[in-house]
């Protein structure tokens, strides 16, 4: 029976009778080959097909090539979730991911650590396209790929993911202590506005409640309700919402430097909303896809981060590829270091497990010190005793 894509209203919609009921069959899957709903650690597919029958199934180098299939509402704009489809596919090595909400059907193919777009069509298109979709991600075609045409694709795969890394990539630096008053962020403006006056482009995102950054770009003053324009677009409503909110929407241009810097800024309420963004499984990992929306708008990223060990702090330290420790060499900054080691360590296990390499560690940065050699020296001393 073919496919009409006015059948169907909603995301279920497009679940049930494109997927299940016309593409699965279709492209050759059976029942014992395709699992709906499936649980990957932090990630939630809504399909996931094995060229080879796996049951029970394990993803990793040796699995059988498999299609991560995700169905969105027909409303939906795709674009929306192309990040979040990269994130799956980069993060399982699954080398096929289709995309759809019913009026629109792509496909996208792994490259290392991106993905590639190798066909789309409308959902009216369907019926008779469906040959050139099974030529991509049909059972018996994905089962037939030889050692010869993986190795090809890998070669290339590789050249094209070399060419993007040459061409651009960004550098997200986290700025964190978990004590409080040790510079942070002064060094993030200070940093930023050297950066920019190099030509770089240039994002600050503010992850503290207290809002310093927010107050030290000049963006808004929270003690003057009536010109409170920040409450309702902030840094929060990024964190709280994947198809919403984008980097683009919220950051605002500052003009603290010269040029402008654009500020994705916090507010004061943040502390409150913690517990509501707790309750959201993907909150630790949406600032990644948000991010990867933007790597090419920007150089260099600097995020502020809240002086504790909380979820906003767990969030920069996930999304960073870098981390500068600001420190005032005092005896209570220098004990925090411990804690900061500790935290980083169980950052890292997180990484781990979404395929994300360890966060590498720019360095301690002397802040608000005294020129007496001194405290450089219990510096040293306590780096020395504490690895």
């Amino acid at each position: 029976m073919p496919f009409d894509p006015d059948l169907c209203r909603n995301e279920s919609e497009v679940e049930s009778k494109l997927i299940v009921q016309y593409l699965l069959p279709q492209l050759g899957y059976t029942p014992d080959t395709w699992h709906q709903e499936v649980a990957l650690g932090s990630i939630r597919l809504d399909f996931l097909a094995f060229a080879a029958q796996a049951l029970p199934f394990v993803i990793d180098a040796n699995s059988p090539l498999s299609v991560v299939m995700e169905a969105k509402h027909p409303k939906q704009n795709l674009n929306n979730h192309v990040p979040r489809l990269r994130h799956y596919l980069t993060s399982l090595n699954v080398q096929y991911g289709l995309l759809t909400n019913g009026k629109e059907i792509r496909v996208y193919q792994k490259l290392l650590y991106d993905i590639q777009l190798v066909f789309s069509c409308s959902g009216k298109e369907i019926n008779t396209k469906i040959e050139e979709i099974k030529k991509l991600i049909g059972r018996e075609n994905l089962n037939n790929k030889d050692i010869l045409n993986n190795f090809k694709a890998s070669v290339i795969s590789n050249n094209i993911s070399m060419t993007i890394k040459e061409q651009h990539s960004m550098k997200i630096i986290a700025v964190y202590h978990n004590k409080g008053g040790v510079g942070k962020t002064t060094t993030v403006v200070n940093l930023a506005a050297a950066i920019r006056k190099r030509g770089k482009r240039v994002l600050v995102i503010d992850l503290d409640s207290q809002a310093n950054t927010t107050f030290a770009t000049g963006l808004v003053k929270f003690d003057d309700e009536e010109f409170d324009d920040i409450k309702d677009s902030n840094i929060f409503h990024v964190l709280s919402s994947e198809d919403f909110y984008s980097i683009a929407e919220v950051a605002r241009k500052s003009n603290f430097s010269n040029p402008e810097i654009n500020v994705v800024p916090a507010h004061i309420d943040l502390i409150r909303q913690e517990t509501e963004l707790n309750a959201l499984e993907y909150s630790r990992l949406i600032l990644i896809d948000k991010l990867e929306e933007v790597k090419n708008e920007y150089d260099v990223v600097l995020i502020d981060t809240p002086p504790s060990l909380n979820l906003y702090a767990k969030i920069a330290l996930i999304a960073a590829d870098y981390l500068i420790i600001p420190s005032d060499l005092k005896p209570f900054a220098n004990q925090g270091l411990t804690n900061v080691k500790d935290f980083i360590k169980s950052i890292n296990a997180f990484r781990k497990q979404i395929r994300k390499a360890p966060i590498e560690l720019i360095g301690v940065l002397a802040c608000k010190i005294s020129t007496n050699a001194i405290a450089f020296l219990n510096l040293v001393k306590y780096s020395n005793n504490n690895g």
